[in-house]
């Protein structure tokens, strides 16, 4: 059974993006960004097919291990997704410049293109996206190690994959109900992980709403 450890930065919606995961086929465990040190990260990936860094609020250093989970990741070769505060985690790690957007977004939608690679395998083109979010990466500042694989109409970075390594990050939230393709995005990494047949059972299924579990 694939095994997925979910990094959870004290996020409300962690258990509907963690359901995702299960409903698609993989085990899951959840752990707050805090509840262990940053020597242990290594020892702990290592017992998973793949980790998930939830959103959540603040910045990426406020953000517990993420980062350190993002750097022992590409260490590992482990797959890697980052979700919003996750996904500028993988910038930040990498040395992009992460700060204020130009516009405060929270739960509104926008339209997004996508260069169809793995994440996108199966998405519209564009497809509607939720954010949730006040910080932003900066276009400029994206390492050679990185490629930008999704934009907003106005040049918005929503998408980002290592070029060697299976880490890959979104702004936007896959797990909202208005999110077009969510399950498939998820589906598709999961495939990374080694999940067989996450991407066609994604197909299909309809937005959870779980409950949070404090």
């Amino acid at each position: 059974m694939t095994k997925i450890l979910v990094v959870d930065n004290y996020d409300s919606f962690v258990y509907t993006l963690n359901g995702y995961v299960q409903q698609l086929g993989a085990e899951t465990d959840v752990v707050r960004n805090d509840a262990f040190p940053e020597s242990e990260i290594a020892d702990r990936i290592a017992e998973y097919d793949g980790v998930l860094l939830s959103p959540g609020p603040g910045t990426p250093a406020d953000a517990g291990v993420s980062i350190a989970t993002v750097h022992a990741a590409i260490a590992a070769d482990k797959p890697l997704l980052g979700v919003c505060l996750g996904h500028q985690a993988i910038a930040e790690a990498l040395g992009a410049t992460v700060t204020h957007a130009d516009e405060l977004m929270h739960g509104k939608t926008s339209q997004v293109d996508h260069d169809d690679s793995a994440l996108f395998t199966g998405v519209p083109h564009p497809f509607t996206a939720t954010r949730y979010h006040s910080l932003a990466i900066v276009d400029g500042t994206v390492p050679d190690e990185l490629t930008v694989t999704a934009r907003t109409g106005g040049g918005v970075i929503m998408g980002v994959q290592h070029r060697e390594h299976p880490v890959y990050g979104v702004q936007f939230h896959p797990e909202s109900v208005l999110t077009e393709g969510g399950y498939r995005m998820v589906g598709n990494w999961l495939e990374t992980t080694g999940l067989q047949g996450a991407a066609e059972r994604a197909t299909g299924l309809n937005p959870l709403i779980a409950a949070h579990r404090a």
